[in-house]
């Protein structure tokens, strides 16, 4: 095996049992070629001892341009001259991050919230005085927010010119507006951007289902900026549709939060910024999304993209074509670290709420148990079997989702009264504090009862002219010691560093909107240490909740912000309980199905006789610690064992609990498949 370079291409042919070899490092293979291929020097570099002299050569040359990439990914200063307004400064890290900018057509500004994106954003347009046509998408919340830092650090020189338009304006006005002399600024919010496309209704030629599709009629922006690109994460919104049609020379995406839950949410904006280095959200999936397939039923299966694989060669893969992220704890020594609290509550007069979440937890908890143990059953019986399984699965998942949310909102009402007892006892010790909820009527309680705090608060209903004025308030006026914000609606783009206490009455299942939340606060201008609390009643499900999102959070550390050599970043996180699926778990119906016939009487039999003893060591029958089946296993090894005689589909199930437990069979003497 030899591995060669040809056409920006590092490639290899292989025997079959040597094709292990390039597949684990991540070469593709090429069915038209028949080779295993790669375009990335890094993993081309993991096949250095088969490479000849021209793909060292390559290597060499692509390595040194790959590593100053990441470096610059990464830098926090930058040798560069950037004319800002009298008065005000960039940064050393916001130079780096400006000049990664502007030598890129396509750059995704992943830095953490509170470093400064926007003023990068304004530099580069000071720097770059080729830019005349811009264009800046954000939400509703942060269209004032641009234009006053656009307005505050572009140079006089430029000639700035800001609009935001409303609904009210046509595609010709914007025309109009660019086609003007100097820097022409249009800030327009995520909602209301598709008032400004053209639209029509087509038949998809593959789906045969009708499709919108959006055209833009203002010819090619110089410009295009999406701020809280997050928000771009499902390409089948609108939204994203709607920004995707957009054409421009220059795109830049700012968002703290690159990843919010799941890598397969960073593919969209991948793609729309290099089509030509993201170009397969398959390929994307089943290197980074731990694709694989499931049974949904009716001999049909489908994808599950929802995993995580490889993160440490995708955050490489980021920085090396696109991303510059850098860590608020890397580059702003003055601002203070947070330090973030769960503080669980003894739960006093809402202990018959969290009571009754417990009990309504350990019912559904135990119901759905019983159902998916049904499902992994029905795997052996007919399809319609099968199916009634599965729908009574979804049933019961849907109502214990409905069940709990409405529990848990009762539970947050009732904590209300200690809420306001711990911020109270706060605010006897420091001058202001921001709290964060999830419902309206939460919100409102919370002002109530802090009305001698002078509370402000902001929600969705809050009135957009209302929001800055609301924000402005708390930041200037030493009387308004409280602002309370809904973590949807006041979680993104404000600054709220007047204080620097943070508490969360109810939690996000998002990790991403708790930190961007919490980064009102910890932001540039914070001159103290932040304190972030998370309010629990001991026992209710925001406990579980809270250690659940750190799981999620760690995740996107390993994607994102993970730094050192390979060997040492196991060793950096922490280790994350996985949750254990039956033995039966990953079997598809259709597996089972084309197993069965192939079982003979003997070995139903010794199947058979494997579970009875397996079943007898774990109900007490027999005194063997540790022995028989686990609690994933036991209904369903029980119900196999409990049938007079098994079924050859019944049989080919239970084959997966008999290879499980080969240990204990073998203890015993019984393991069938030692005899073949």
């Amino acid at each position: 095996m030899m591995l060669h370079y040809a056409n920006l291409t590092y490639f290899t042919t292989t025997t079959f049992a040597e094709k292990d070899i390039p597949k684990i490092p991540g070469f593709r293979w090429n069915r038209d070629a028949k080779r295993w291929e790669t375009k990335e020097p890094t993993t081309a570099r993991k096949l250095l001892y088969y490479a000849d002299e021209g793909a060292r050569l390559a290597l060499d040359a692509d390595l040194l341009a790959h590593d100053a990439t990441i470096e610059a990914s990464r830098a926090v200063d930058a040798d560069l001259a950037i004319p800002c307004p009298d008065g005000l400064a960039y940064r050393g890290f916001q130079k780096a991050g400006i000049a990664f900018v502007a030598a890129r057509p396509s750059v995704l500004i992943g830095d953490e919230m509170g470093t400064g994106k926007t003023i990068q954003t304004c530099g580069l347009l000071n720097l770059n005085i080729d830019i005349h046509s811009v264009l800046v998408v954000c939400p509703a919340s942060l269209k004032l927010n641009w234009q006053r830092e656009l307005e505050r650090w572009i140079l006089p020189e430029r000639d700035l010119h800001v609009i935001i338009p409303t609904t009210s304006e046509t595609i010709e006005t914007l025309t109009t507006f660019w086609n003007g002399q100097g820097l022409r600024v249009a800030i327009v919010n995520y909602d209301i951007l598709h008032t400004f496309v053209t639209r029509q209704t087509i038949e998809n030629p593959r789906t045969k289902k009708n499709e919108e599709r959006y055209a833009w009629q203002n010819g090619t922006l110089d410009l295009l900026v999406s701020d809280e690109a997050h928000y771009l994460k499902n390409d089948k919104a609108r939204r994203s549709k709607v920004v995707r049609c957009i054409p421009a020379h220059k795109k830049v995406l700012l968002t703290g939060t690159p990843l919010t839950n799941r890598p397969k949410e960073l593919f969209p904006i991948l793609n729309y910024l290099d089509a030509q280095a993201w170009p397969n959200f398959f390929k994307f999936a089943s290197r980074y999304c731990n694709a694989h397939q499931i049974d949904i039923g009716r001999g049909r299966t489908a994808w599950d993209f929802d995993g995580a694989s490889h993160l440490d060669e995708l955050q490489d893969k980021l920085r090396s074509t696109l991303m510059i992220r850098r860590l608020k704890k890397d580059v702003l020594s003055e601002l203070p670290a947070k330090q973030r609290q769960v503080l669980e509550l003894p739960a006093n007069g809402a202990a018959k709420y969290v009571a009754a979440e417990q009990r309504a937890w350990t019912a559904h908890t135990t119901h759905l148990e019983t159902l998916r143990d049904a499902v992994e059953l029905a795997k052996a019986e007919d399809e319609d079997t099968y199916e009634a399984a599965v729908a009574a699965l979804r049933s019961g998942m849907q109502a214990a989702f409905t069940e709990m949310s409405r529990l848990r909102h009762a539970t947050a009402v009732a904590k209300i009264p200690q809420v306001l007892e711990h911020v109270e006892a706060a605010l006897e010790n420091e001058g202001k504090c921001v709290i964060f909820a999830h419902h309206h009527d939460v919100i409102a309680a919370l002002a109530d009862g802090l009305q001698t705090a002078h509370p402000v608060c902001l929600t969705g209903e809050t009135p957009m002219a209302q929001r800055q004025a609301n924000v402005d308030r708390f930041q200037t006026d030493p009387a308004c010691r409280v602002f309370i914000g809904s973590i949807t609606a006041a979680g993104v783009g404000l600054t709220l560093t007047a204080a620097s206490h943070v508490v969360f009455g109810e939690l996000d299942w998002v990790p991403g909107n708790l930190t961007q939340a919490e980064d009102r606060c910890h932001r540039i201008g914070q001159q103290n240490h932040v304190l972030v609390q998370h309010l629990v009643l001991e026992g209710s499900l925001d406990a579980t909740m809270a250690r659940r999102l750190v799981a999620k959070q760690t995740i996107i550390d390993q994607a994102l912000d993970v730094t050192g050599p390979p060997e040492t970043q196991d060793a950096m996180l922490p280790v994350l309980p996985t949750p254990e699926e039956p033995a039966t778990g990953s079997t598809s119906r259709q597996r089972i199905a084309k197993e069965a016939p192939l079982l003979s009487a003997e070995e139903i039999a010794q199947i058979h006789t494997s579970l009875q003893r397996l079943a007898a060591a774990c109900d007490g029958a027999q005194a063997l610690d540790g022995y028989g089946f686990n609690k994933i296993d036991t209904h369903i090894g029980h119900s196999l064992a409990a049938w007079a005689r098994l079924t050859p589909k019944q049989a080919a199930l239970g084959k997966r609990l008999v290879i499980k437990y080969q240990r204990q069979l073998r203890e015993w003497g019984i393991y069938p498949y030692d005899q073949r």
